[in-house]
């Protein structure tokens, strides 16, 4: 679910202090792009999923990118109508959940 090799990456390239903030920074972006999922807010689906794809490839969140990838090609495809919105949004609670439990362990 986590690829935690990418967050110890990311933790030794920008040192601990940082890495703090751009994990609170992350999760407030993303939450507030899952805002409009929650809502079926599909209006920018494509774009909406390319950025929460790469955000969380970034910190690590390997499933929920993975996840966002395949959506964002069904959107580009025009398909957006078939995007399993609660799926994602359930992805990304997942990763959270794990991300933020076992953190402070790694």
């Amino acid at each position: 679910m986590i690829d935690w090799s990418r967050v110890s990456e990311l933790r030794e390239e920008i040192g601990a202090e940082d890495f703090d903030e751009v994990v609170e920074i992350f999760l407030e972006e993303v939450e507030g792009v899952l805002d409009k999922l929650r809502a079926n807010d599909r209006s920018a689906l494509e774009q909406d999923l390319h950025f929460l794809k790469g955000s969380a490839l970034n910190l690590g969140f390997r499933k929920f990118s993975m996840q966002c990838m395949e959506g964002e090609r069904a959107a580009a495809q025009g398909m957006g109508d078939s995007v399993d919105l609660p799926s994602i949004v359930t992805m990304y609670e997942q990763s959270k959940l794990t991300f933020l439990q076992e953190l402070p362990n790694r």
